[in-house]
């Protein structure tokens, strides 16, 4: 059985050394990385499974590596930051992040973190049950066996977890979702999540396929819902 490949990105080597030794005993393949342009180097060489992610770094900081290397890859981003105030956590999230811990940090969160991550990452990857495969929307086409999205036919680029959202709305189709639903349908679990998230990433979604908000409604004080 192949193991699945993290990528972990700090300019602290205490760090490094720290979630290397934690994450292979976990049973991980594990590269460290402690400068911006190495990442860039390494996404484009080796298939990650995903990838943790410091904001504070050196010449170049984690949230301009998060946004260089989004269009690169769509596995789960986790961002590791000293800073706890809430507008670096949006950033984070609307460049394409697709969680946040703050340090310092407990190991065994951010490695149940990370396994709940690969978890719904393989789930994804199995195919959809659904019998339908391809929903086409005025000019909006989703390949929900593919994961691939397009707008009047031009390529539309979205993050894994703006994919899995918008395909949880498609097949409830015409049905109200609350930000938990969607939170828990998309993440997997419930504790030390932000549902916040939900509103972060609809709101990429939305510039990206849906900026007249024509197909997804908001229901104030309520949800979401996909309207045909």
């Amino acid at each position: 059985m192949v193991k699945p490949k993290i990528l972990v990105v700090d300019d602290d080597r205490d760090i490094l050394i720290l979630l290397k030794k934690r994450l292979e005993i976990e049973g991980y393949e594990v590269v460290t990385v402690s400068e911006g342009q190495e990442v860039i180097r390494q996404v484009k060489l080796h298939p990650f499974s995903l990838i943790v992610l410091d904001i504070i770094m050196p010449s170049m900081n984690g949230l301009d590596i998060c946004k260089a290397i989004r269009d690169i890859v769509s596995v789960p981003i986790l961002l590791l930051s000293a800073k706890d105030r809430e507008i670096d956590k949006v950033v984070g999230l609307e460049l394409g992040a697709d969680d946040y811990i703050t340090k310092p940090f407990s190991i065994d969160e951010l490695t149940a973190r990370i396994k709940s991550h690969l978890r719904r990452e393989m789930r994804v990857a199995k195919p959809a049950v659904s019998n339908q495969k391809v929903f086409q929307f005025e000019d909006l086409t989703i390949n929900g066996e593919t994961y691939e999205v397009s707008v009047k036919g031009e390529p539309v680029h979205l993050s894994g977890k703006e994919l899995e959202i918008l395909l949880h709305l498609v097949r409830n189709k015409n049905l109200v979702l609350s930000r938990e639903q969607i939170y828990t349908a998309v993440w997997g679990y419930e504790d030390n999540g932000d549902i916040n998230t939900v509103t972060v990433y609809l709101k990429n979604i939305r510039k990206k396929i849906d900026p007249e908000h024509r197909l997804i409604k908001t229901i104030w004080g309520i949800g979401y819902k996909f309207v045909v």
